[in-house]
């Protein structure tokens, strides 16, 4: 389905998507989510290099645009990506990028 086909309504929730997305840190966090195994924040903000408070105001952007889902299991809660064509979208854009 091509995009000028789609009503308003999801083209404001893609739009959404990729502002929530549109920042270096989240697009780490994103890239090393893309791995599609579930990561606890810990494990999160060691790979990404931030501190655990960044990446838990990060991830909770992300999670209320609609790019992740969590599942919260004991103490821990486990983040992944909501859909798996997000992992598609990151290496379109990673060749996008090099010159």
């Amino acid at each position: 389905m091509e995009f000028n086909e789609l009503n308003p309504e999801i083209l404001e929730r893609a739009a959404n998507m990729l502002k929530a997305m549109a920042h270096p840190v989240r697009i780490a966090i994103v890239s090393f989510l893309e791995d599609g195994k579930k990561h606890t924040v810990t494990e999160i903000h060691k790979n990404v290099g931030i501190e655990q408070s960044v990446a838990s105001h990060h991830l909770v952007i992300l999670k209320d645009r609609g790019v992740l889902l969590s599942r919260r299991e004991g103490k821990n809660t486990w983040y992944f990506l909501k859909h798996s064509n997000l992992r598609q979208m990151l290496n379109s854009l990673s060749n996008c990028c090099r010159d």
